[in-house]
């Protein structure tokens, strides 16, 4: 049987973490198959910082959900997966994600992995972060998520913006197993 990852892709900026996170499962992982949902501001954000369409990105998925559709596959729990990874992460999103507020399927299908005590990953882009966003990531994190905000790193002595996407995408793949083969990601050093 295959491994499924959830991959929901909200409004904030780093559209390219999820472009990138896409092509390096498909190229270096084809038994994970991704099932990607998008917010209506993920597919703003991915216009505007990739220059792609939401047909474009839903090329690089095994399987793309309707936000709207909250019976999709991926808001039950007896659809198993690995986890799910919402990359970028809006802070509406984590409020939603810490209230139980699931009005659309990214949102459905984080409660079911909290629920289903699988690993959900928060890939947070804001800057600087109020109180407000803090107290919420730090209720996330009580509530089993793991917050992984893209920071650059120096040790690996990146070149170009690319380098340091690869770098946080293989951050990510490492937090479910799989991070060793893709490029751009040595680990630690």
């Amino acid at each position: 049987m295959a491994k499924r990852l959830v991959i929901g892709m909200s409004g904030a900026s780093g559209a390219p973490l999820t472009v990138e996170l896409l092509r390096q499962l498909h190229t270096f992982y084809p038994q994970v198959e991704s099932h990607l949902v998008v917010t209506k501001g993920g597919e703003m954000t991915l216009r505007q910082e990739t220059g792609m369409t939401p047909d474009d990105l839903q090329s690089l998925a095994t399987v793309f959900y309707d936000n709207e559709n909250i019976g999709a596959a991926i808001a039950s729990g007896s659809f198993h997966t690995i986890g799910m990874v919402v990359v970028p992460c809006s802070m509406k999103t984590v409020a939603g994600i810490v209230s139980g507020y699931s009005d659309n399927l990214l949102l459905r299908a984080a409660d079911v992995c909290l629920k289903e005590r699988r690993k959900l990953v928060l890939v947070p882009r804001e800057a600087p972060l109020s109180t407000l966003h803090l107290r919420n990531l730090y209720e996330a994190s009580g509530l089993g998520a793991v917050i992984l905000p893209p920071m650059q790193t120096y040790y690996d002595y990146p070149r170009t913006v690319e380098d340091m996407t690869k770098h946080t995408v293989g951050r990510i793949l490492s937090q479910f197993g799989l991070g060793d083969q893709a490029d751009g990601w040595t680990g630690m050093l």
